[in-house]
């Protein structure tokens, strides 16, 4: 049979790799995209610059903590501070539905230049189309970003190396649930919001704590599990995860249990981890805790140099099992 492409391409897990490993990464080979991080790392006369490019095509367009603009602008301002880089100027690039209210755009458009006062960027150039009714879902936006890397950062996912322990800002699986609920028309008890947020200023604080940082990653499509199977994969080496120091919020807990889903693997907008030398892992902490966006920061884990290129998880019973990258699509969607 013919193969096309599926919801499961989209989802960030194995057949995302698969995707980029057999269709875009041999056509388009060269140096720096071999690197495979979040952003492009380039080499410019004066100093290095980071670059990014993100789409977007959230459904529903608005949910609690944000909507489709503001996700645009943080997951394309976390790229870039995922290398280290200070994010400068970002471009937009909108395809309109016909039929989409004015007053939806405006919001959205309202919103991004907010997450962009946050962050500390400007909105430099863009461009808009439009698709007929029924061929576009509302509004689906790309965007790119430019930042600078200060020099004597090298933060790659290459860089993680045994020794390293990992740390996470703060609580996992807020986002991807608070979407599925809102499409799912379920209600729960406990509030639940996307934790969408631009990360660039606590990393520029991690970094200042702990200069020898040596891999920054955000948990966006595919969870936690799957960005930690990426640095194992790219970097060569092994990672222990101890479970219950993973921050999960009890709400988050509870829908997963209802739902059948493993917190590990839901999306995230907010939340990053970092592989820092042990002896900085103090430093780096207490930076982290004194931002808002860090207040719940752990050690969840450390680098390994047995079994490469796989992530195990030690549970609250005392075992270990391998934690392997999301298979499948868990949720569609998401960012």
């Amino acid at each position: 049979m013919e193969k096309r492409i599926t919801m499961a391409h989209g989802s960030g897990g194995r057949a995302t790799q698969r995707l980029i490993e057999e269709i875009f990464a041999p056509r388009f080979r060269n140096a720096v995209l071999a690197r495979m991080n979040d952003a492009a790392l380039l080499e410019v006369e004066g100093g290095r610059l980071a670059l990014a490019t993100d789409g977007h095509v959230v459904s529903p367009l608005f949910f609690p903590g944000g909507d489709i603009g503001r996700i645009a602008i943080c997951g394309t301002v976390n790229d870039l501070a995922m290398m280290g880089a200070r994010p400068r100027w970002l471009t937009l690039s909108f395809v309109l539905e016909e039929g989409l209210p004015l007053a939806d755009l405006e919001r959205i458009a309202d919103s991004m230049a907010q997450a962009a006062e946050e962050a500390g960027v400007q909105i430099v150039a863009g461009d808009t189309k439009v698709v007929e009714r029924g061929h576009g879902d509302g509004l689906y936006v790309s965007a790119a970003g430019v930042g600078i890397v200060p020099p004597g950062v090298e933060v790659e996912a290459a860089n993680a190396r045994p020794g390293d322990l990992l740390l996470i800002n703060g609580p996992v699986g807020n986002h991807g649930i608070t979407l599925m609920l809102r499409r799912e028309g379920l209600h729960f008890d406990a509030p639940l919001e996307s934790d969408a947020a631009p990360l660039n200023h606590i990393v520029a604080a991690l970094l200042e704590a702990a200069p020898h940082t040596h891999t920054l990653r955000d948990a966006t499509r595919g969870g936690l599990a799957t960005a930690l199977n990426e640095i194992a994969q790219t970097a060569e080496v092994g990672i222990v995860v101890e479970e219950a120091a993973v921050p999960v919020d009890e709400a988050v807990r509870g829908a997963c249990g209802l739902l059948g889903l493993d917190p590990l693997y839901v999306a995230n907008e907010g939340v990053f981890v970092a592989f820092v030398p042990a002896e900085e892992a103090e430093a780096a902490l207490a930076a982290m805790r004194a931002h808002p966006l860090g207040r719940r920061a752990q050690c969840i884990g450390r680098v390994v140099a047995d079994h490469p290129g796989q992530v195990v998880l030690a549970t609250a019973l005392g075992a270990e099992r391998i934690l392997p990258p999301l298979s499948g699509n868990l949720l569609p969607r998401i960012c």
